[in-house]
């Protein structure tokens, strides 16, 4: 929304001072209404509960009970043909297995974008440029951004000179943006294209520029990527998607 918007358009939306930028008791209240800069995730699990917690599905259940089933019915009829039953629950534990492989490669991804969090940043506030916590970064501080800084939130970018920004992490360009402050661009605007933007945890590679933060923490676009890998469903196995077709 605020790549279509002019400049003067963002400041009023956000309520914010681009030349003095926010009073500080002004943002340590957006601080309380917005919360931490910072990326969240899922309680950590031991690894034991994340295991058993893959054979809470419909279908693995049934084929447990038809392994116990037919367990029974081995000893029952004295067969000792105990086979198909360790056959079964064979492949529900390689089912459990990589279920947690999966689960871990998520998490490992979640941990690679919190490393790529800043770590402090310079922001202005009453007049003065100072270096905070990248976490304590509020919607409407105006950031200064300088080659080799990672951009620590989203922000609407109000001044820049010859601003490069490396974006490969968040939308897959291989070469340095150059970004433009002055643009105004359409709503259906592509991610790579917003030239009058810069995104959290992408990389200042050349220039410098100012910038008003306009989303911070899960609310970013790098927080959207990450909210797909904690809230979403873990991509199924692919013994689970046969017994989906099963089914």
């Amino acid at each position: 929304m605020e790549h279509m918007m002019s400049k003067e358009e963002v400041r009023q939306k956000l309520k914010t001072n681009f030349e003095r930028g926010l009073k500080e008791e002004e943002a340590k209240a957006r601080l309380e209404v917005f919360g931490k800069n910072t990326l969240t995730s899922k309680k950590k699990e031991s690894i034991f509960v994340k295991f058993i917690k893959q054979f809470n599905d419909f279908m693995i259940i049934i084929l447990i009970v038809a392994a116990i089933i037919s367990t029974v019915l081995a000893k029952i009829d004295g067969t000792g043909d105990y086979v198909e039953p360790i056959i079964i629950i064979a492949i529900v534990v390689l089912n459990a297995i990589m279920g947690l492989v999966q689960e871990s490669k998520a998490e490992k991804s979640l941990e690679a974008l919190k490393k790529m969090s800043a770590p402090v940043t310079k922001v202005i506030r009453e007049g003065r440029q100072e270096t905070i916590a990248g976490e304590d970064v509020v919607p409407g501080d105006i950031v200064v951004l300088e080659a080799g800084n990672y951009v620590p939130a989203d922000l609407r970018l109000i001044q820049d000179f010859n601003l490069k920004i490396d974006e490969s992490a968040l939308t897959g360009e291989a070469v340095p943006v150059l970004k433009d402050s002055n643009c105004e661009l359409g709503s259906d605007t592509a991610d790579a294209d917003m030239k009058n933007m810069a995104f959290a945890t992408t990389i200042v590679t050349a220039g410098h520029a100012k910038g008003v933060v306009i989303k911070t923490g899960m609310e970013t676009k790098v927080g959207g990527i990450a909210k797909a890998i904690t809230e979403e469903k873990n991509e199924q196995t692919p013994i689970q998607r046969k017994l989906e077709e099963v089914r």
